[in-house]
């Protein structure tokens, strides 16, 4: 579905667009299959949007499912999850240490 309007988040997108039709070109233009050509212009520009902050950063995003138990979780969410209940030492806990002082162990 396309964007309309002037609001910042098109004037965005159409940023992005350009950019990846210009590195996606850019690299046709070097030999590169079309199908690795878009993979690095998607690349490109998803890195680009989150180092301007448009998109979060994968480990930054959240704490997981709530109905997931906590080993089926990634360290990153149970650290996200700790730091919110105010753990302290989380960032030297390995998962398994982040499971047990996120079960009051």
């Amino acid at each position: 579905m396309p964007r309309t309007g002037s609001s910042a988040s098109s004037k965005g997108s159409n940023k992005r667009e350009r950019m990846y039709e210009h590195v996606r070109e850019s690299y046709r233009e070097r030999g590169r299959s079309p199908a690795k050509a878009k993979e690095i212009a998607a690349r490109t520009v998803n890195k680009q949007r989150r180092q301007e902050g448009e998109t979060p950063n994968r480990k930054t995003q959240g704490t997981g499912n709530p109905n997931t138990p906590l080993d089926d979780r990634s360290r990153d969410e149970l650290y996200n999850l700790a730091r919110e209940r105010q753990i302290s030492g989380r960032s030297r806990m390995t998962k398994q240490q982040l499971v047990n002082a996120l079960r009051g162990r």
